[in-house]
């Protein structure tokens, strides 16, 4: 043998390509096979793709693994996972003390008509119910990352790219909202029909009538332009704001097409201008905060090139110590009393009744001009506080940014179903046990020792529903919510004309 044929051997020895016996210069794979064998390779093969098939039910909370090298704005996935962690938190707790008064207790303030929570106390109240606060928290981060790829080609100039991108990603944007949100609701439809479990909603007579129904629901509710009727979703109540989220989108693609061609400050005051508008002209506080994001964004992008107005330039000395400030600044307003929508609420409760003046008269629901600046405030200091930063970007609160939408998604259906059960047989009885649930009802007491909101009772089926909520999270984002991303990708893909076709004439055709 030549010495080129040999280290032509030599690598592909090395590569694993070719194995090459004592007694034979065949591939393995080349010499006949018995039909024992071939019938052991074909289970093997099989037993290999359930396998792959079947991995996405191990939970991967059990053992995350070290990620790799974080992107710059990882922090921001880790605080959408915070964020989902707290609407988990404030549904739970409101949906097993709703007997007791959680509401009232946990949702006002601290000294709200003389009673003293260790959940209502000022910042400690976010973890019981903070969930709002995430949500104002949602938009901004929406805002923030649907418009830093635009807005980096708006600053470098690229307009083709920035076109092809915005078009891309509205088109897809639908997909990735709704899809999901079919596929489970369908399901929780269907399950008392074909299970027997009874759910939250108003069961239909039969599963047809079930199914005409929960279209109709659908329908209606994915046409993000219907301004009237009942905003909330009958077989998903939790899902409110993803109507939101997509007009949010249109309103983030539709001003940065607007000022990709306006001047650095022209276009930095035109979004000051849009969100003046949305808090203080007409009642568009949620519209502000995607708004609030893209701003963030774009200052963030211009402080990487180093091409920030002088006024903030002015700010970067105190940048840490004003860090702190919007941080606590935010617990603060993040923990608005919520119970209520009426100003004269907010006006007869301790401490904020201050506040109640500064809260604009477009301004229907007064929270969320207050959880504005709240959300606003967090998503800018986070990233200026590194104790806090990092907090963000660990391995458990980055998986729970991975898996959010599906845990926002799916703690609904659990929460009403075996959440309701489990919180049933602990104590936790409500009038419509008797009905949905009898056999659960205190069939498995425990103490209600502990502050209201952390009672024994309410914390031991905690064992179980959290992981439970997490476990499918996960499953139902590696076979929901990747797939709903990757059809939204090929279905764009199949309406853009061939590679190569560069002619007005060829793409009509095409």
């Amino acid at each position: 043998m030549s010495a080129p044929q040999e280290k032509r051997q030599l690598n592909l020895l090395e590569q694993g390509e070719l194995e090459v016996d004592s007694d034979s210069t065949l591939n393995e794979d080349d010499r006949p096979k018995s039909p024992v064998a071939k019938t052991h390779a074909q289970i093997s093969q099989l037993m290999e793709l359930g396998a792959s098939r079947l991995s996405i039910l191990r939970p991967q909370f059990l053992s995350l693994k070290k990620p790799g090298k974080l992107r710059r704005t990882a922090y921001l996935d880790g605080i959408r996972g915070f964020a989902a962690l707290l609407v988990y938190l404030l549904h739970h707790s409101l949906w097993a003390h709703a007997m007791s008064g959680g509401t009232t207790k946990l949702e006002n303030t601290f000294g709200w008509d003389g009673q003293y929570y260790l959940g209502a106390f000022p910042y400690i109240r976010t973890f019981f119910t903070g969930g709002h606060y995430a949500v104002a928290t949602f938009f901004v981060l929406s805002g923030y990352v649907l418009s830093t790829k635009p807005l980096t080609q708006i600053q470098a100039g690229e307009y083709t790219a920035l076109g092809d991108g915005m078009a891309s990603g509205l088109f897809r944007r639908w997909f990735r909202l709704f899809i999901p949100i079919w596929v489970v609701t369908f399901c929780y439809a269907c399950m008392p029909h074909v299970v027997g479990i009874a759910p939250e909603f108003k069961i239909q007579s039969n599963l047809r009538d079930e199914i005409w129904h929960w279209y109709c629901e659908l329908k209606n509710f994915t046409f993000v332009w219907n301004m009237g009727g009942e905003p909330f979703l009958e077989y998903q109540k939790h899902v409110w704001s993803i109507p939101v989220e997509m007009r949010g989108s249109i309103t983030i693609y539709t001003a940065l097409l607007a000022f990709s061609r306006c001047t650095r400050n022209a276009r930095l005051w035109c979004e000051v201008g849009l969100m003046w508008y949305f808090i203080w002209i007409v009642d568009g506080t949620h519209y502000a905060m995607f708004v609030a994001g893209m701003f963030l964004a774009d200052l963030d992008l211009l402080a990487m090139d180093n091409n920030l107005p002088e006024f903030f330039h002015k700010l970067t000395p105190h940048k840490t110590t004003l860090a702190y400030c919007g941080f606590f600044l935010s617990l603060t307003l993040g923990g608005v009393p919520s119970n209520s929508a009426d100003i004269k609420h907010l006006k007869e409760t301790p401490v904020w009744r201050y506040f109640a003046w500064m809260s604009p008269q477009a301004v229907f629901d007064f929270r969320w001009f207050f959880l504005f600046w709240a959300a606003v405030l967090i998503v800018v200091s986070v990233p200026r506080i590194h104790w806090l930063k990092a907090f963000f970007e660990t391995r458990f609160i980055q998986y729970l940014g991975r898996i959010s939408y599906m845990f926002y998604l799916i703690h609904g259906p659990i929460l009403w179903t075996i959440g309701d059960r489990l919180y049933a047989a602990t104590g936790w009885v409500n009038f419509t046990h008797a009905i949905t649930c009898p056999g659960w009802a205190e069939a498995f007491p425990l103490p209600k020792w502990g502050p209201f909101g952390l009672e024994v009772s309410y914390i031991v089926p905690q064992l179980i529903l959290f992981p439970l909520t997490l476990w499918a999270g996960e499953i139902l984002t590696s076979a929901l919510d990747d797939p709903c991303v990757k059809f939204g990708q090929w279905l764009y893909s199949k309406t853009q004309p061939p590679r190569g076709s560069s002619s007005r004439d060829e793409q009509r055709k095409a």
